[in-house]
Order: structure tokens, then C-alpha cells, then sequence
């Protein structure tokens, strides 16, 4: 089968030594499912890490006028390698020791979005540090109130419209590589009138990024991979139930429910939603790390079918 493998930006670490010690688990988790004989497309998030670039070099310039601050999608791609390259490392070691003759590589990958996106409208999705609310006021991008805890800058996250790069993705993987791509949802561009691309301000989910990719190269199986085995309905109540096999209508009705809450399980259950229901036979799957392999035997997760 050919399966993106979207993994949690979260559950990577903020630190350099968190990130390679979390990256190596990570290794071992996945390379049984490579051994097996998968096509394995890996995809990930960035939202701490490309938060903590972007606040370095804001405070950085502030002391050193020969520091710049740096555009939003620049760090974006800096997030991207810095993430890659830990975990093409741990990849690399774990099929070494597993004997397996497979090759691990990066592609930096962009992803168009459409200009004239309504989330670029009403920025909601906070990074980097925390302010008060006078130091808000003197700084140079939109910020909002965040959960009690202070101000943080918002950037918008529209909708991806097209993975730039899924031709280099496909020859990669149907050469037997095992791909890192579409890092933190890919850095965010928009086409201009002349047809030339340029970089924006913005952060795409990257669940819903995962699953463009995965309907644009045909994958057969989309895994994501969060903090929890399975999603829930009902979830903190007494009637909490666990979700183990469902049809895509189930799954649209309870999203129009309300079931699932907005940045946590909403956005992953409607990016599973929009890779099986392009193609029949398509499975998507949402469950924790340590179920990976259990889970592509649909032994174990949340699995959607149409």
C-alpha cells in the first residue's frame, strides 16, 4: 500500500535533545510498518517549533542590528529542515539496524493556498511567545487574547489548494525512497497574475495538508497520528464513547453534531473525511504512535471508510 503517515508537531518536542530522543521512538514505531513493504509518505507539524524560530529572530533583532527579523514562510522552511533532518537521522539509524535496504529523504515542499481565502480575512491561529497587552499594542502584527495567559501574534491558516511538489513526491516514492515532505503543512504560497509563486504569511493545517497530498498521489491509506488511540464522541462525559470503525456519513454526522472540537480531533476527522470520500476504497485512520502498526492491520484506531 501506499500510505502518508501524518505525525504531530506536538509530539516532536520543542528542544533540540526532546526532539531527537522523541524522533527516535518515532523510528521505531514506523519502520516495522516500512519493513513491511509499504510505500511510506511521512508528513508533519510544526507548530511549536516554527513559533520558537520566528520569536529567536524577532528578539534577536531587537538586540543586533545585525540580526533581521524573518518572513513568516522563511521560517516555515526553516522548520521544515530543522524537523526533517532530526528525523531523517533517527529513520536512517532505525532501518540500519533493522537490516532494511531503504533509502530516507527530504523534499521542501510547498503548498499553494488561494489568495482570496476568507481565513487571511481573521488570523486565528496563535505562535511563538506570550505579551501583555501594552506590548501587544506595540508590535507590528495582529495579536489576540490567548486562553487568560496573555497576547499572542495570530496568523491566518487557510485552506490548501495544491501541493506544488507532488510530481518529485510520487517518482520518489515509486522509486522505493521513504519521503519526508509537506513539513508543518508546507510552506504557505500564493500564485501570482504572471503565474510566479510567492511566499505568505500563513500556516496550513497540517492534517488537512496530508490529505490533499495523499488524494493528489493516490495514496491507499491515510494515518494520522495524535495523542489518543482513538477519537471519542461525547467526549469529558459520562457517556464517552470511543470510535473504532465508522462510515464517512457517520463521521459528517457528527461533525455537524459538534463532536469534535476545532484544532484538536475536527480538523483531522475532516481531512479523513476528504481523502476516503474522493475514491472508493480509500482508508483513513486517526490513532497514537503506539498503535501504528496495529492500526494499518485496521486491528486498532478510528478507522474511516465511505
Amino acid at each position: 500500500m501506499k500510505i502518508v503517515i501524518a505525525l504531530g508537531g506536538n509530539a516532536l518536542g520543542l528542544d533540540p535533545n526532546t526532539q531527537k530522543e522523541n524522533v527516535a521512538i518515532t523510528a521505531k514505531y514506523l519502520v516495522p510498518i516500512i519493513k513491511m513493504g509499504h510505500e511510506v509518505i511521512i508528513t508533519h507539524g510544526n507548530g511549536p517549533q516554527v513559533g520558537l524560530i520566528g520569536l529567536a529572530f524577532e528578539k534577536a533583532s531587537k538586540i543586533d542590528d545585525k540580526v533581521y527579523d524573518m518572513e513568516f514562510s522563511a521560517c516555515g522552511a526553516m522548520s521544515q529542515g530543522y524537523i526533517a533532518y532530526h528525523l531523517q537521522n533517527a529513520l536512517t539509524n532505525e532501518l540500519l539496524k533493522n537490516r532494511v535496504d531503504k533509502k530516507v529523504t527530504t523534499l521542501l515542499t510547498h503548498v499553494l493556498v488561494d489568495k482570496n481565502d476568507k481565513a487571511f480575512d481573521n488570523p486565528t491561529k496563535p505562535i511563538g511567545g506570550f505579551y501583555t497587552k501594552e506590548e501587544a499594542k506595540k508590535l507590528p502584527y495582529i495579536t489576540k487574547e490567548d486562553s487568560g495567559r496573555g497576547y499572542r501574534r495570530v496568523i491566518a491558516s487557510p485552506l490548501p489548494v495544491q501541493i506544488l511538489e507532488q510530481e518529485q513526491i510520487s517518482l520518489l516514492s515509486n522509486n522505493g525512497y521513504v519521503l519526508i515532505c509537506c513539513g508543518g503543512g508546507g510552506i504557505p504560497v500564493i500564485k501570482e497574475n504572471d503565474g510566479s509563486i510567492k511566499g505568505i504569511d500563513a500556516v496550513i493545517d497540517k492534517d488537512y495538508a496530508s490529505s490533499t497530498l495523499a488524494s493528489n498521489i493516490d495514496a491507499d491509506m491515510l494515518l494520522i497520528l495524535t495523542a489518543i488511540e482513538n477519537a471519542k464522541i461525547n467526549f469529558g462525559k459520562e457517556n464517552e464513547q470511543e470510535l473504532h470503525e465508522i462510515d464517512a456519513r457517520l463521521a459528517s454526522k457528527y461533525l455537524e453534531d459538534g463532536e469534535f472540537k476545532e484544532g484538536s480531533m475536527k480538523p483531522k476527522v475532516k481531512a479523513c473525511l476528504d481523502f476516503v470520500n474522493k475514491k472508493q476504497g480509500r482508508i483513513a485512520i486517526i490513532t497514537n504512535i503506539e498503535n501504528a502498526l496495529e492500526a494499518i492491520k485496521l486491528n486498532k484506531g478510528t478507522i474511516i471508510r465511505k
